[in-house]
């Protein structure tokens, strides 16, 4: 039996180029997003540096831009539920969205062991 190593090469080729252009469709401007943070009032929760203000409100940095895009997705499309978020979510366009998530996904954090 033979093995055909270029069906697999190709079937990898076509998911790399696929799983590429997921990632750019989440890819925003992290300046712009720092500007939204402060224009939506991401920063009363979340705060500026994307450590929780609140109890409750999750740290939002140094998280995965395509987690951050897909959460705000679905509080405002309702698949996610939470008040204050929904509300906040369907005002944001696309655009908005990956502002925000490539700006709090930026945000450089140290995790140390505990001793």
């Amino acid at each position: 039996m033979r093995f055909d190593v270029s069906k697999y090469v190709a079937a990898a080729a076509v998911l790399t180029v696929m799983l590429n252009a997921a990632t750019v469709e989440a890819q925003g401007d992290a300046t712009a997003g720092r500007q939204k943070v402060l224009q939506f009032h991401c920063e009363t929760c979340h705060g500026l540096d994307g450590i929780a203000k609140l109890p409750g409100a999750p740290n939002l940095a140094g998280q995965s831009p395509d987690y951050l895009v897909q959460a705000l997705q679905e509080f405002q499309s309702g698949a996610r539920q939470n008040g204050i978020m929904s509300l906040v979510a369907s005002k944001l366009s696309d655009a908005d969205i990956n502002d925000l998530a490539a700006y709090y996904a930026s945000i450089k954090i140290t995790v140390e062991s505990p001793k």
